[in-house]
């Protein structure tokens, strides 16, 4: 209600579906975002009602497809937004809104992690850890389109069947639910003593396992374990923003050559505002494009839930916002 006027290079949408992902209140808090009210929903699928002047991408009844930037007044989860064109890209017409809506951030991450971060390439050996997870799902499908041999961990025993039904098959599923599996051991077996070329964790343990106490961070490998199955000159993507390492992890990753990058959602979104939308520009839209090609060619299979009304996004966001949902979690309007 009482949208202001459509401006310049604003485009108005029409929302469709509007995926739910987690808020990093703390991040927000650093740049000096934090308010009182947050705007919920950032990944967004719908039709094109209205143009600004200067607007070129797009026209009335384009089908869209894109993710709000962290400074977006509006949120995603309502029925017509104003959105800059530059965040905005054409959705397949074989896509459906859901799965649009549903895919983008995980294809943005995969992406970052696989091409940016690390250079996936074929004959590598990727270790995708949570390959269950909606992100995990997209990381191994785009690994395995790049030609690279997939080892994945799995939380449970469902996750375990979920991934050996892949289309295109994991090379090994290491089910760490019971916690008696060694994780880097498996690899270097996998691997013929090797190591694998790409690490993608979903978290780490950093201390003993006294001092971890959520049953999730149970489940979690060491970070000595994951430098012990790198490869010579592998790369670790990490998602552990407070990852700590001490001078023996150093000197071990010294010796094979090996890289540790920090896999951060909103890069794109963080640099210096001109700066950082150049780089929108330039890498963020042919990626979101690129993810929306493999959606329509059925490359990404994503892990989705069934498609929520409006009246229970409440309830759907506060069980993404403590982590409990397992799959993506999609409104449809």
């Amino acid at each position: 209600e009482n949208l202001p006027p459509t401006g310049d290079n604003d485009v108005k949408v029409q929302v469709r579906a509007c995926a739910l992902s987690w808020i990093d209140t703390k991040l927000l808090s650093e740049i000096k975002l934090e308010k009182e009210l947050l705007p919920v929903g950032r990944e967004i699928s719908g039709v094109v009602l209205e143009v600004g002047r200067k607007v070129t991408f797009f026209q009335p009844d384009d089908e869209v497809v894109g993710i709000l930037p962290l400074d977006s007044e509006e949120p995603g989860l309502c029925e017509v937004i104003l959105v800059h064109e530059h965040y905005l890209v054409r959705k397949p017409e074989k896509v459906c809104w859901v799965e649009a809506a549903g895919t983008v951030r995980d294809g943005v991450r995969a992406y970052t992690a696989l091409h940016y971060l690390s250079q996936v390439s074929p004959g590598k050996t990727v270790l995708v850890m949570d390959g269950g997870s909606p992100f995990g799902t997209i990381a191994i499908q785009l690994a395995q389109h790049r030609g690279a041999k997939v080892i994945s961990t799995a939380y449970s025993l469902e996750d375990k069947q979920y991934l050996e039904r892949l289309r295109a098959p994991v090379a090994r599923v290491i089910d760490v639910s019971n916690g008696k599996i060694d994780v880097a051991e498996s690899c270097l077996e996998e691997t013929g003593g090797l190591g694998v070329d790409i690490v993608l964790d979903a978290g780490v343990k950093l201390y003993s396992a006294e001092d971890e106490s959520t049953s999730k961070s149970q489940l979690l490998p060491h970070k000595h374990d994951i430098i012990t199955l790198l490869g010579v000159g592998g790369h670790w993507i990490t998602t552990e923003k407070n990852l700590q390492l001490d001078p023996p992890d150093s000197h071990s990753l010294f010796l094979k050559g090996a890289t540790v990058s920090f896999l951060n959602d909103e890069i794109w979104n963080l640099s210096n505002i001109q700066q950082g939308k150049y780089l929108y520009i330039l890498l963020m839209i042919p990626i979101l494009e690129d993810t929306m090609e493999k959606l329509s060619s059925r490359i990404f299979r994503p892990q989705l839930d069934e498609p929520i009304p409006l009246y229970e996004a409440k309830v759907s966001m506060e069980i993404v916002q403590k982590n409990q949902a397992r799959k993506r979690q999609v409104i449809q309007f």
